[in-house]
């Protein structure tokens, strides 16, 4: 059973390609948090379109500047003309449209170029759906994340920094940017202080399990600051599920030079696991198959 959430916020729960879209209500206005993958845009655009049933769609806040968060804002912009605020770590990186910073280019994917209106910053405050919300610093998954919190319904809005069965890939520490692991551990060290009713993830369901998601959560944890390359070798398959959900198909022979086409894939791998070229391919292909997130048949593979 899902659980209950004032009448004020709507979630329109997306698939892994797109994260979710939050819609918070006032009165005739309203607000969105994230707006999902930029091939998704049009989808994205027709279904708060639905949701808003006439209202105006003032703003639109994202959690963190990753291309499931922010791949709709440019299209909800033209759309709506909403103002677009965005975490003030990310100012610099969106307003120069740094692919690289973005992990767009990194992670071979896609983003529509978009101009933020303002930022928000740790420690901020805010209204949104009748609600007062604070702003948190969630590093980790993205080192400039921020969490939106209400402390009197007990609400977070966690983005990528915790889901009822982890969290989003420790970015920074495989890119030798930060300590990602330290920062994911901090961050989940305070938000499991907070006094917290429901999540609601950047992926999947709203949760009331918050007790057993930390559990869970801590436990990946632990098993990643255990063995980095652990933290490697899912994050490759997390980015490839990811770019066959977007390719959606394609020939069981081109999956190889799909693979190392993904410059994080191939620059993971040469840093942590030092695998073969056609070994991390054929064993990509082959637990990508045994857990379901890819599908083979007559020769084609599809993402499932």
């Amino acid at each position: 059973m899902k659980p209950g959430l004032p009448d004020s916020l709507l979630v329109l729960e997306r698939g892994w390609l797109s994260a979710n879209n939050i819609l918070c209500f006032d009165g005739p206005e309203a607000t969105l948090v994230d707006s999902g993958y930029v091939t998704h845009a049009a989808q994205t655009v027709e279904l708060v379109g639905q949701a808003l049933a006439g209202r105006r769609l003032k703003k639109l806040i994202n959690t963190h500047s990753h291309s499931d968060h922010i791949g709709g804002n440019a299209a909800l912009q033209v759309a709506h003309g909403c103002e677009i605020v965005v975490p003030a770590g990310l100012h610099a990186v969106i307003a120069d449209w740094d692919e690289n910073a973005l992990l767009l280019s990194p992670l071979g994917q896609q983003g529509g170029r978009f101009q933020h209106d303002s930022l928000l910053a740790p420690g901020d405050r805010f209204a949104m759906g009748g609600l007062n919300w604070q702003a948190l610093a969630v590093p980790g998954h993205d080192m400039e994340a921020l969490a939106y919190y209400n402390p009197e319904r007990r609400i977070l809005i966690s983005g990528d920094a915790l889901w009822e069965n982890g969290f989003g890939v420790i970015f920074p520490e495989l890119l030798g940017e930060a300590d990602g692991i330290a920062s994911t551990r901090a961050t989940l060290e305070m938000l499991a202080r907070l006094p917290i009713d429901i999540v609601i993830p950047g992926h999947g369901s709203p949760f009331a399990t918050v007790d057993l998601a930390f559990e869970r959560a801590f436990r990946r944890l632990d098993s990643f600051a255990a063995s980095i390359d652990k933290l490697a070798w899912h994050a490759i398959k997390v980015i490839t599920s990811f770019a066959m959900m977007e390719k959606r198909r394609l020939r069981e022979a081109d999956f190889a030079g799909f693979i190392l086409g993904l410059p994080f894939a191939v620059d993971v791998n040469q840093r942590y696991l030092d695998l073969p070229e056609d070994l991390l391919c054929e064993r990509l292909e082959r637990e990508l198959l045994l857990v379901g997130a890819l599908q083979l048949e007559d020769g084609w593979l599809s993402a499932a």
